[in-house]
């Protein structure tokens, strides 16, 4: 038997923007709120223990670490890295400078509160 990954929890200094945010991005929908404010968002029709994981938004008043140790990759499931990238953009992403060379096949992106994710070159299936 092994584990899977069920949720990642993300804080935020404005959930409800982020999870507006990540919702537009990921296909998902709010799932639910609890009292402290957090917003849970996931797939459609399908929310916690699917094939793929949710995410829950929490609200946080500390201040953001200048290098996270985890983030996020995503990869276009139905149009090209370039179309897609311009979508995410419009969406209140923004490219983000980590070190890259420049060569990468991916492009390093930061939601609406900075943190960072790659948009992948690779088009996968949906779920």
């Amino acid at each position: 038997m092994a584990c899977r990954i069920s949720e990642l929890v993300l804080d935020a200094a404005d959930p409800g923007l982020l999870a507006a945010f990540w919702s537009e991005v990921l296909g998902y929908v709010e799932l639910g709120r609890e009292d402290d404010g957090s917003i849970e968002i996931g797939p459609p029709g399908t929310g916690f223990g699917g094939p793929q994981p949710i995410l829950v938004i929490g609200p946080t008043t500390d201040p953001r670490p200048t290098k996270l140790r985890l983030h996020i990759d995503v990869s276009a499931t139905d149009r090209d890295q370039e179309a897609e990238l311009a979508r995410l953009l419009a969406l209140g992403a923004r490219h983000a400078d980590v070190g890259q060379t420049g060569t990468e096949s991916w492009y390093v992106l930061a939601d609406p509160e900075g943190n960072e994710f790659c948009l992948l070159r690779r088009r996968i299936e949906p779920v």
